[in-house]
């Protein structure tokens, strides 16, 4: 009898955990909403985070034994005389270090020592603390892409929106082109042309990060860093805005296609108002939408601009986790990167119910 109440108490905690998140629902729609993300987004990276272990442990050449080698150069109850050790030894220092486990246990080992001692390991090859590590690369690059992500979209729309009223003229065609040629472009030689450009030229400084720290001069170093990052900003923003501004002219010219308009036309409403209080406005709606997605394309674009340009951002130090097969701090980056891009494409959703009305979440 007592094991059949203890049955039906754990069958009765899902229905009463549904019953009273609706309720939580009905009463705080947006709350209830946020929470459900937050909940899709911790299960998302678990699964993904225990994909990347998985493949890094499937990776070419035996890093961990490497790894092994290396710690035992460095521990003098392991440190033999030419660096020569048996198979036995290693084997006990892998014991020692836990790499024999299976690469579950070891992710969820990680997951632990994470949540409960809010510590993400150190790195393989530095020994250097990975949220050190992260924090500052992570900094650098959230400034680089934010500022890219501010002029994008100013520029994209200003320009989008003025070429849509000049639909059908030169000024639109050459403009149409030109955004279709920036969109084809790569990206690499477009970094490459611009760092030439700098090099020949001295106007530009071939780095994109200055030589001193912000703790020795910080007005110097704001501005120096502002000079420094001209030739990125303008890399990236030509890598984006022959796209978005074709979207953001498209999305203008089928708004004002629209019944609506016309309606606004017939009553005499004059034609500043239509495009900036009307088509403007539900313009916005699908920008919104793919924001996220542009935001995953700049942190995507960022690893090739700050190895051409020297930028110590998160792509970089990527990029060197993975050639040196760092596993544990290639994991952490793209389980930053991942929750960023995640987390953005949620504020977006969030946004979308401020712009628009119509938009609810009571059913999130």
């Amino acid at each position: 009898m007592k094991q059949e109440t203890i049955f039906a108490f754990i069958i009765s905690i899902p229905r009463w955990f549904q019953k009273n998140f609706i309720h939580f629902r009905n009463r705080f729609p947006l709350s209830a909403f946020i929470i459900s993300r937050f909940f899709s987004m911790t299960v998302m990276l678990f699964f993904l985070g225990l994909a990347v272990f998985g493949l890094m442990q499937l990776a070419p050449g035996d890093m961990v034994e490497n790894y092994v080698r290396s710690q035992m150069m460095m521990d003098t109850n392991y440190r033999q005389d030419n660096n020569i050790y048996t198979e036995e030894l290693i084997r006990d220092y892998k014991h020692k270090l836990g790499l024999d486990r299976p690469f579950y246990e070891q992710y969820t080992q990680w997951l632990f020592n994470v949540f409960i001692k809010g510590d993400l390991g150190r790195s393989l090859i530095s020994k250097a603390p990975i949220l050190f590590l992260i924090r500052t690369r992570m900094v650098n690059s959230l400034i680089l892409n934010i500022i890219s992500l501010f002029f994008l979209t100013i520029i994209s729309f200003a320009t989008g929106i003025y070429f849509s009223s000049k639909v059908g003229t030169r000024v639109d065609l050459f403009a149409t082109f030109f955004a279709l040629f920036l969109h084809a472009f790569p990206y690499i030689l477009l970094l490459i042309l611009l760092q030439l450009f700098a090099a020949l030229t001295k106007l530009f400084p071939i780095t994109a990060y200055p030589e001193f720290p912000f703790s020795e001069n910080p007005p110097g170093f704001v501005f120096s860093y502002l000079y420094h990052i001209i030739l990125p900003l303008t890399g990236a923003f030509l890598a984006g805005i022959g796209g978005t501004m074709r979207y953001i002219r498209a999305t203008m010219l089928d708004q004002l296609g629209m019944p609506y308009i016309t309606a606004l036309r017939a009553r005499g409403i004059s034609e500043k108002r239509i495009y900036f209080a009307h088509a403007f406005r539900n313009t916005l709606n699908p920008y919104i939408t793919g924001s996220a997605n542009l935001f995953a394309e700049l942190f995507s674009g960022a690893l090739l601009l700050e190895i051409i340009f020297s930028y110590p951002g998160i792509g970089r130090l990527m990029f060197d986790a993975v050639k040196q097969e760092d596993i544990y701090l290639v994991l952490a980056n793209i389980m930053f990167i991942s929750f960023l891009v995640l987390f953005g494409m949620m504020i977006a959703d969030i946004l979308l119910a401020v712009v628009d009305p119509r938009i609810r979440y009571e059913k999130a």
